[in-house]
């Protein structure tokens, strides 16, 4: 308003000079974003920031392999091997491709559901968070403290002088300021392309660019299907067909998932993983035993399933769905045992698990549809899981 005091000229100057700033400053702020992108991904691969440089955040998200943890440790990749090299989690480590697209952990009031965050359990609201839990946690990259990362990081000239030039000449005179600095800037590499490319064969197919075989197209309407429940009920954010779907609508069930006991016989824990409940920000035992419906994007190459791991095979898990609707459907085809009581049977999301038995052949169309998901980069890996 003050500007019509002026005279016009005066305001189409100064008018001109403030857009003139506005546009330098998304130079510097686009330039400045690549420069955390590239720092980030320094940090992301760095070994150095673990207790015993070994491990960096590539080593339980690993780029080549669909960004998941893909070492044997010893229990077929049911979950990460810390870097003091015994300590074994209880919990697979989710994908961090198409982490970026999770909205922030809340509580939706209208759907009475948690939704969003990072880890299994929603625990921490962004990627940047997520991004600071592991070199401090013990039984991951083991730093005795953020103080003690700080130096690790302080030890690299180039992160020296990118820190300063990035966040500022006094970064390092606090060393939470720092430490947060790290968790933003790896943050922002994971916001890039290399993490979610949207180039798979499901992706070529929406843009006319690859034709499905009969089995997927039927793999694709089942999954799709609005007759009953599907798969899309808990795993389609957008609607059926559309371009950048995460396939994961970011809320918390429990499905029945059983203890993984070769897992447990390994890392030793005996209590029961409450899930949902284990976040510090939710307090009601309704809660216990959900965790975040994981994306299904490179889902066929990123076994084993579940967030222990203990399912190896694609088909196994549509089976452990579809035995909820289907009573010939009782034997762990894995195991040639019927399957397992749930950890925790009382919150069980039965209403979502709802649907028309599948027969085999449903199963398989299921699982080829999923094999779609893959991105372009991966797709070798699924010539390779075949041999």
């Amino acid at each position: 308003m003050k500007y019509l005091k002026l005279s016009t000229v005066v305001a189409a100057t100064l008018l001109f000079v403030a857009c003139s700033t506005s546009e330098l400053s998304k130079e510097e702020l686009t330039l400045q974003k690549k420069k955390k992108e590239q720092l980030g991904k320094a940090l992301y691969f760095d070994k150095n920031l673990s207790k015993n440089r070994t491990q960096s955040c590539a080593t339980c998200h690993n780029p080549d392999a669909g960004f998941v943890d893909d070492r044997d440790n010893g229990i077929g990749a049911m979950a990460s091997l810390g870097d003091d090299g015994h300590s074994l989690g209880d919990r697979q480590a989710p994908s961090a491709a198409y982490a970026m697209f999770s909205p922030e952990f809340y509580y939706d009031e209208k759907k009475k559901k948690y939704i969003g965050g990072q880890f299994w359990d929603g625990r921490e609201a962004t990627l940047a968070r997520q991004a600071g839990g592991p070199p401090t946690n013990p039984i991951e990259m083991g730093m005795s403290s953020k103080e003690a990362t700080v130096e690790r990081i302080k030890e690299n000239d180039y992160y020296v002088s990118s820190f300063k030039s990035i966040y500022g000449e006094d970064i390092f005179k606090k060393p939470e300021k720092a430490y947060s600095a790290m968790a933003d800037s790896i943050e922002k590499f994971e916001q890039t392309k290399e993490f979610a490319p949207f180039d798979s064969k499901y992706d070529r197919y929406l843009e006319g660019k690859y034709d499905l075989t009969p089995l997927e197209d039927l793999g694709r309407s089942l999954f799709f299907s609005q007759a009953n429940n599907s798969c899309a009920t808990c795993h389609l954010l957008k609607k059926e067909d559309a371009k950048g779907e995460t396939f994961t609508n970011y809320e918390y069930h429990n499905i029945g998932t059983p203890i993984n006991h070769e897992l447990r016989s390994k890392n030793g824990v005996s209590k029961i993983d409450d899930g949902l409940l284990a976040n510090p920000a939710v307090n009601d035992e309704k809660h216990k035993g959900k965790y975040k419906v994981p994306t299904l994007r490179n889902i066929a190459v990123t076994a084993p399933y579940m967030h222990n791991g203990v399912f190896k095979d694609l088909k196994t898990v549509v089976e452990f769905y579809d035995k909820y609707n289907n009573k010939q459907r009782t034997i762990n085809p894995e195991t040639g045992k019927v399957w397992d009581e749930p950890e925790v049977k009382e919150t069980i999301s039965l209403d979502e698990l709802k649907a028309k038995k599948q027969n085999d052949k449903k199963v398989e169309a299921l699982v080829a549809f999923m094999k779609l998901l893959t991105d372009k980069r991966y797709e070798h890996l699924l010539e390779e899981n075949k041999k």
